[in-house]
């Protein structure tokens, strides 16, 4: 009924139809949401593998394993949703242009996120990252804005692609 009202009134009122590209029309798009999750990945990792090196695990430790395996999984998911959105609400055929590959690119990181998720092995949390910078790379690219490769100040200490702002 409330769908019939609606209609009855566009069809009265005549409004102007708007559209927008995403679901808020912010136009702000980052791809450092992803990296810092691919980084929580791999610090997760490192952190179940001091526990794993530990031997026999009590109570409390197990419980901590609990929740850094909660935690990995919930930011390899969070990678996936970042760079989603953005490939999917930021990139159009002009992106897709500058920066053919990144279809493939979206992929691998969608299928490695998923890797981090059933696996403890650092390599998979690493070769995430790698991805993720890529495509940041890649991002900042259909911008016109230059990036940089620095090691992120906090652990797990691994290269991260930056981008190099003027003020």
């Amino acid at each position: 009924m409330m769908h019939t009202i609606l209609k009855s009134m566009d069809a009265l009122f005549q409004f102007q139809t708007v559209s927008a590209h995403c679901d808020v029309p912010c136009g702000i798009y980052d791809p450092s949401t992803a990296q810092i999750a691919s980084l929580t990945v791999i610090r997760m990792l490192d952190l179940i593998q001091e526990l794993a090196d530990k031997g026999d695990l009590n109570l409390s430790d197990q419980a901590r394993l609990s929740r850094l395996v909660s935690q990995k999984e919930i930011h390899a998911d969070k990678v996936k949703e970042e760079i989603r959105i953005i490939w999917g609400d930021y990139f159009k055929e002009a992106q897709f242009n500058q920066v053919p590959g990144i279809h493939a690119l979206t992929h691998k990181i969608m299928m490695q996120a998923s890797k981090c998720r059933q696996s403890i092995d650092q390599e998979n949390g690493i070769e995430l990252l790698i991805l993720v910078n890529q495509f940041a790379e890649r991002f900042w690219a259909t911008k016109e804005v230059k990036t940089k490769e620095s090691i992120c100040p906090y652990p797990p200490s691994q290269p991260v692609i930056y981008p190099v702002l003027n003020s």
